[in-house]
């Protein structure tokens, strides 16, 4: 040990401080990558838009796992009024029928048209 180090622990009451090397930078959190599970026994429909009024591009089969992109607020079905932008594709689900893990942020910059402001786009979206 150094002279400076005894020194300081000694001004410091006789309390030798040692401080253990940044061994210890492994996150405590695991950061999980935004999932889902379909819910619906019946399993779910894949649509083009956040809407029932939608068109149906497929179906995901129950308890089938997905990517979720991100999630923003629609119509509601079932009382929920999220919908969740698929990861791999440019599909919506409806977040009711889905039991999400991870951290699913808010859609930012969505392009939107001038159809987004007409009457019946604004009556689909609750």
């Amino acid at each position: 040990m150094s002279t400076t180090t005894l020194a300081t622990a000694a001004a410091l009451g006789g309390a030798l401080l040692l401080v253990a090397p940044a061994a210890s930078a492994v996150p405590t959190a695991v950061h999980l990558r935004a999932h889902g599970t379909v819910t619906a026994p019946s399993g779910l429909n894949e649509r083009a838009y956040p809407s029932t009024d939608s068109s149906v591009r497929g179906v995901l089969k129950y308890h089938t796992q997905v990517g979720l992109r991100c999630k923003a607020h629609a119509q509601e079905v079932g009382g929920n009024p999220l919908w969740y932008l698929l990861k791999e594709r440019n599909d919506w689900i409806a977040a009711r029928y889905i039991d999400n893990a991870g951290e699913v942020p808010l859609c930012r910059n969505l392009g939107r048209s001038s159809l987004d402001d007409s009457a019946e786009s604004r009556a689909a979206m609750g």
